[in-house]
């Protein structure tokens, strides 16, 4: 994802000032501040034990970040802490796909029908073997959706294999019929663009934004810049 963030940056005509990789991993927050000082945005994709230290680094360097890791939010108040802390900005989401977000809101209202009939409602996802975390981000996000709506979380199923880009259905099933939603990426490009629309939208704000709830707001700062 890093070096897909890269490419997609240089080819929109963005400079990338600076890569980090596995080297500065054993460097201390303040350390990846001073590397990061004077940065416009800063975009992680990594792993999850790392997300506090790299947040409270551009907390302190001042520089927004875009952190799409995922299989962190056990700690987001503590990473809501930090970087509010020190006058930061933070957009983070379970999956930076604009195709995804707005999956997220035609699933909502799906559930909200189903919900009153004789449905069961369940969640499934499919990722790459290299995928650390399983159920996903994504998936749990579905989740959660579903069950605002029914008042119990229904049942979620994992596959890893291959290099499957990201494949997630909730399915609504009854005697007589089942009805299925899905998205299914073609590449990890929808991943990366959207972490790059995020990190340009983030620029002059403070505090901490989840893309998904934010997106409107993001996408109609697009259509202002484009006219």
């Amino acid at each position: 994802m890093g070096q897909l963030v890269e490419r997609l940056a240089r080819e929109a005509g963005d400079e990338v000032a600076t890569v980090l990789g596995s080297r500065e991993a054993a460097f201390s927050a303040e350390e990846l501040a001073e590397i990061l000082a004077g940065h416009d945005a800063a975009v992680d994709f990594t792993v999850a034990d790392a997300v506090p230290r790299h947040a409270a680094a551009c907390a302190l360097a001042r520089v927004p970040l875009v952190e799409g890791t995922t299989g962190w939010h056990a700690r987001l108040d503590d990473v809501r802490r930090s970087v509010e802390r020190e006058g930061g900005a933070l957009i983070y989401g379970a999956n930076f796909s604009v195709g995804v977000n707005l999956f997220y809101r035609v699933v909502a209202h799906a559930a909200e029908l189903f919900h009153g009939f004789d449905y069961a409602a369940f969640v499934e996802e499919a990722h790459h073997s290299r995928k650390r975390d399983a159920p996903s981000g994504t998936a749990l996000r579905l989740r959660d959706i579903v069950a605002g709506a029914y008042g119990a979380e229904p049942p979620v199923a994992s596959t890893r294999a291959g290099h499957i880009p990201g494949t997630h259905r909730v399915g609504f099933d009854s005697a007589a019929d089942t009805v299925t939603l899905t998205h299914a990426a073609r590449s990890r490009e929808g991943f990366a663009s959207g972490a790059l629309v995020a990190a340009r939208w983030i620029q002059g704000r403070t505090g901490v934004y989840e893309f998904s709830e934010t997106l409107e707001e993001i996408l109609k700062d697009l259509d202002g810049g484009a006219e």
